[in-house]
This record gives structure tokens, C-alpha cells and sequence, in this order.
């Protein structure tokens, strides 16, 4: 064994059992067979484990379990309702049980909240875990709430995108201008000739978003300035105002040629492009490799995405959140840990 603190992961070896069981029995989540109770609290008195005031497997009080360097974190998320989000969602509370060295975690959505009730929400749930993770608009009211959580200990994490907020302890996504420019470079090199090009984004405030489209259109201004970029159009992540923008597009602009969509809502997108039937004509990338999004690719309709590797992500997340719990206080410019994910590119051929 290690000569370092004991964790999960050596009580789980010691007993010939999971971590998940493991965590089972030591924080008390769910019944396990009396047996296997008895092997892990048997291992875990043998290595030391912890000091807590439970019942030993004799039935009497003695000092055991209460893992030692484990962290309480929470997740905050867009929504509950979209593909994308809830598979983040399974990945985040199926790892986050597995980490050996996270103790609890829980999960949250802000569906649809304003950003005063976003902050409002992280003040209330965020308080009292040693990390915590979001997916958020870049808003000074959360910013604000973000740093006075950093103050009182709680180190914060942004994810997928990133925020402004001077006391976050790091990013975990993908590089946006590299993702940027390369749904540029897909789009000229895949269409049969110049024309227009639609940019749509969720929200102005969101900093991925926006890095997306900056590196869009600094890609055609210096290598293809033959094509003209329209003006950008917000879809808010709704389907249903994806579907009403790109109907407008379609209908504005017949030599509509490449169309970029960097936010949520592809559904209502893919639905105007085959209800007009300009399918065929029109290139367009997306990010996220979702169900419909995969769907579209095969039928032709999404000629490429531009996708964030969900497992990896999330492991490099949780790893990030235990990492910079442990760490003492540091000044935020010297406590911001970036972590750049590489992207997947998805098209018919490999998917």
C-alpha cells in the first residue's frame, strides 16, 4: 500500500470489493449485504482508514470510517430537459460515485432561470461543498456569486464555457477558436461554390459561443473573403426559434451556401433544412454529436460536427475539482487551471 492517507480505492482493493460499494457502506447511500459490510469495514479498520463514531462489525462503538481527504462537490447544468445535457448529466453522477476521492456529490439545472436566479441558486446549493462545477452564461450577477463562493472556500470550476469571474479556479472544454475555425475551414472547402454563410449562436453571453464566432469569421477573412458571412442570428438553445431563424435564412437568402451552428437547438435547424428541401445545398456544421444530430449526419442533412468527447471531458472535470480543493488558497491568477479537451470531428464516414 501507498504511504500516503488511504483512500477508497485501497479499502475497495483490501476487500476484494467495488469503490461504489465501498462508498455505500462509509457514507451510508444504500443497504449492502451484511457480509460484505463486515469485509469493508474489516479493511478499512485494517488500514486506518478514518476515525469516526460508528458501530464496529461486533456491534460496538468504535472509532472508524470517514473517508479521510475525500471532497463533497455539486454540479450546476443548463437543463434538464435536452439529449445533450442529460448525457453529461449520467456521466457526471456515474464518475463522480466511482471517484475514489469524492466523498458526495450532487446535481443541479438552471432551466431557464435568469442570471439573477442562476446566482441565487449557486449562493443556496454551492455553499458547503469543496468544489463546484457549472455551465452558464457569463453574467456579473453570477460572476458575483462565484467569487463570493471562492472567498468562502468553495473552489469553482467552469465547463464547456467558460466565465469572467476573477476568483474561478479553472476551465475544463474544448478549444473554441480552434473549433471556430475549423467549422470555417469545413464550410469553405465543402461548398461548391461561395456564397452566403449563417452564423447561428444561443446567447451573446455565452463565451464559447462567441469565441466560436470570432475565430469563424477571422478564419474567411483571411483565407476565404469570397464567401459572405451574414449577420448572426440567436436561436436562445430553443428548437423551436432554430427552426423559425434558419426558415428566415432560407427564405432571405436562396444562395444561402454554409450555415454554422455553435449552440443548442440543432433539432429545429435540421427540421427547417429538410421541410425546404435545401438540404443538398446548404453545408452545415454543428457541435455536439447528439441523437439527432448523428441522425442528420447520416441523412445527409449535417455534413460535420464538432463535438466534446463527454467521458473524457467529465473525468478531466471531477479530477480538476478534487485537484484544486485540496490546493490552499492561491491568488487567481496563479490558482486558474486551463484544461483544453481536443475535440472530435464526426462525419457520415466515421460515426
Amino acid at each position: 500500500m501507498s504511504k500516503l492517507l488511504p483512500t477508497m480505492a485501497d479499502v475497495a482493493r483490501e476487500a476484494g470489493v467495488s469503490v461504489v460499494t465501498v462508498d455505500r457502506v462509509l457514507n451510508k447511500r444504500a443497504s449492502v449485504r451484511p457480509v460484505t459490510e463486515r469485509k469493508v469495514l474489516e479493511a478499512a479498520q485494517r488500514l486506518q482508514f478514518a476515525l469516526a463514531k460508528i458501530k464496529d462489525v461486533r456491534g460496538e462503538a468504535a472509532p472508524v470510517i470517514e473517508p479521510v481527504g475525500t471532497k463533497s462537490v455539486a454540479f450546476f447544468l443548463l437543463r434538464g430537459d435536452d439529449d445533450f445535457y442529460q448525457a453529461l448529466a449520467r456521466s457526471m453522477v456515474r464518475q463522480a460515485g466511482e471517484h475514489p476521492q469524492v466523498r458526495t456529490h450532487k446535481l443541479h439545472y438552471f432551466d431557464g432561470l435568469s442570471p439573477e436566479r442562476c446566482a441565487e441558486l449557486l449562493l443556496q446549493h454551492g455553499t458547503g461543498h469543496d468544489a463546484i462545477a457549472l455551465t452558464c452564461v457569463d453574467h456579473p450577477r453570477i460572476n458575483q456569486a462565484v467569487d463570493l463562493l471562492s472567498q468562502a472556500g468553495v473552489r469553482v470550476c467552469t465547463f464547456i464555457t467558460d466565465i469572467t469571474a476573477s476568483q474561478r479556479a479553472g476551465y475544463v472544454g474544448i478549444d473554441n477558436r480552434k473549433a471556430g475555425r475549423t467549422a470555417a475551414w469545413a464550410v469553405s472547402r465543402l461548398s461548391r461554390r461561395p456564397g452566403k454563410v449563417g452564423i447561428l449562436l444561443g446567447d451573446h453571453r455565452f463565451l464559447c459561443q462567441e469565441l466560436c464566432e470570432i475565430s469563424f469569421r477571422s478564419y474567411f477573412r483571411e483565407q476565404a473573403a469570397d464567401f459572405t458571412l451574414l449577420d448572426t442570428r440567436l436561436t436562445f438553445e430553443s428548437p423551436d426559434q432554430a427552426a423559425s431563424v434558419t426558415g428566415q435564412l432560407l427564405d432571405e437568402h436562396p444562395d444561402l451556401v454554409g450555415l454554422y451552428v455553435s449552440c443548442g437547438g440543432e433539432d429545429g435547424v435540421i427540421n427547417a433544412l429538410k421541410a425546404r428541401g435545401r438540404q443538398d445545398e446548404v453545408v452545415v456544421v454543428t457541435h455536439d454529436l447528439t441523437g439527432p444530430t448523428r441522425d442528420a449526419l447520416v441523412a445527409g442533412v449535417v455534413d460535420l460536427t464538432l463535438s466534446l468527447p463527454v467521458e473524457a471531458s467529465i473525468s478531466a472535470l471531477i479530477d480538476l475539482m478534487v485537484n484544486t480543493s485540496s490546493m490552499a488558497p492561491e491568488p487567481p491568477s496563479k490558482g486558474f487551471e486551463n484544461v483544453l479537451i481536443p475535440f472530435d470531428i464526426n462525419t457520415i464516414e466515421n460515426i
